[in-house]
């Protein structure tokens, strides 16, 4: 079968729900994925053909797409940060805005590693460990350090260690559970240098602005908070970083794009210094940096 045939087909199955742009999107992920064929091949090879076999796992995609499964977990990975990250629907799916942060720390962290014998990073509710695993790539010098509750994702995130080729120290624990921390600020010999987190923060009363293909197969633990405590999770992690961060030490957070203020007042009455909020590249707040005094 043509490649171009059959780009045609996932035209007329699916623009309707997810529209051209993004079909096509679809379309040359599957073809780079199950055949290492780059776009530019079938502009340069029109008739380009599929033999059965190849043209029928498109067939299996086109049917778990017209289901709004999402791409990622029907290829089983996705691209962060310029890595490779094996993902189900144990984990979430990593978000260019995650990216922003991991940039963030990245960039402010080259200075302390220059200036120092290397330093001690926590990630808090890892999921596919995208944030871990693109820190421990980028800063080869420093600990990290990684905790879920999920031993699922647990069991992806170091897998996705492997592959990447770097060394994380992944320890299961609930991040409201205060007894667990001790187990892990005694587990790391010493206090941190940063605490990162990305956790639940989106309520219960914004579910109608997800959409389908992620409310539905997206794991929930990892996605919502009750209304009535929407900072559970920060106010959990705040705290322990007031005990575990070292004094200048950072702590960052992905955040509720409408619980900007709110989650920074959290750093403010916890004494950090220079607290600043970050817009993301859509111009939501997204990023939250505090400082140890």
């Amino acid at each position: 079968m043509k490649a171009k045939d059959l780009k045609d087909i996932f035209h007329k199955e699916l623009n309707q729900i997810y529209g051209k742009d993004e079909v096509a999107s679809f379309f040359y992920l599957c073809l780079e994925h199950h055949l290492n064929v780059a776009r530019i091949q079938l502009q340069l090879e029109p008739e380009f053909t599929l033999s059965k076999t190849e043209a029928d796992f498109f067939f299996e995609i086109l049917e778990g797409l017209k289901q709004q499964k999402p791409i990622q977990y029907l290829l089983g990975e996705t691209e962060f940060y310029g890595l490779q990250f094996k993902v189900n629907d144990n984990v979430l799916i990593p978000r260019p805005e995650t990216e922003e942060l991991v940039d963030w720390i990245i960039k402010d962290s080259k200075s302390k590693i220059q200036s120092s014998d290397g330093i001690k990073i926590l990630d808090i509710g890892i999921g596919s460990g995208c944030i871990a695993i693109s820190l421990a790539k980028h800063l080869p010098e420093a600990q990290i350090f990684a905790v879920d509750i999920s031993e699922s994702a647990l069991e992806i995130a170091k897998e996705n260690a492997d592959s990447n080729g770097v060394e994380v120290k992944f320890i299961k624990a609930d991040i409201l559970e205060s007894s667990l921390w001790e187990d892990v600020a005694f587990r790391q010999e010493g206090s941190f240098d940063i605490i990162v987190s990305n956790p639940p923060y989106v309520r219960e009363l914004e579910k109608q602005e997800i959409k389908p293909n992620v409310l539905d197969n997206e794991p929930h633990l990892a996605l919502f908070v009750e209304n009535d405590n929407p900072l559970i999770f920060y106010k959990a992690i705040t705290d322990f970083a007031v005990d575990k961060l070292k004094s200048n030490g950072s702590l960052y957070f992905e955040i509720n794009q409408y619980l900007g203020q709110e989650t920074k007042q959290l750093l403010v009455d916890a004494e950090f210094k220079a607290v600043e909020l970050r817009e993301d590249l859509n111009g939501n707040d997204r990023m939250l940096k505090g400082i140890k005094k």
